[in-house]
């Protein structure tokens, strides 16, 4: 099954792309099946193209901000409730400083700040935890995508 959106292969019955986390269960007509490709439209083709340099989480449900992506920059990326945080979750199951997403040397990896409810990935509770190109991040109502910069 390819994703309307990235056109990445995902397994069959999958119900969200492990590339760009965009819904693979949509009722489109049969003449919707393919994507018009128009010489010099190269920044129309991804809705993430900023994620083909450098890292991103992108929100795939949660809050009525599905599609949401944010690129990881510097080292550091804290996750929570907190409003200085640089993703922002308004949702009482998430702590104030909940997460962080820090670079170690060419990985990025998650690590939970002693939050209440946890951090999860790939359904998986974790302290501290990898991540590699498609993973499911979980902080409270919020499911986010992992997407490894390209060539990582």
């Amino acid at each position: 099954m390819f994703c309307p959106e990235c056109g990445i292969r995902n397994s069959e019955g999958a119900s969200f792309c492990v590339r760009c986390g965009a819904s693979l269960i949509a009722d489109q007509p049969e003449s919707a099946t393919t994507l018009s490709y128009v010489p010099g439209d190269e920044d129309d083709i991804t809705p993430f193209a900023a994620c083909a340099e450098d890292a991103c989480l992108v929100i795939r449900s949660g809050g009525g901000r599905a599609g949401e992506a944010y690129v990881l920059h510097g080292d550091r990326v804290s996750i929570g409730r907190h409003p200085d945080a640089k993703i922002f979750l308004d949702d009482v199951t998430v702590s104030r400083n909940h997460a962080v997403v820090e670079r170690d040397g060419d990985q990025w990896v998650i690590v939970d700040e002693g939050s209440l409810n946890g951090t999860f990935v790939n359904r998986r509770r974790g302290e501290r935890t990898v991540l590699s190109d498609g993973d499911e991040i979980q902080i409270g109502k919020y499911k986010f995508t992992f997407l490894a910069a390209a060539g990582t």
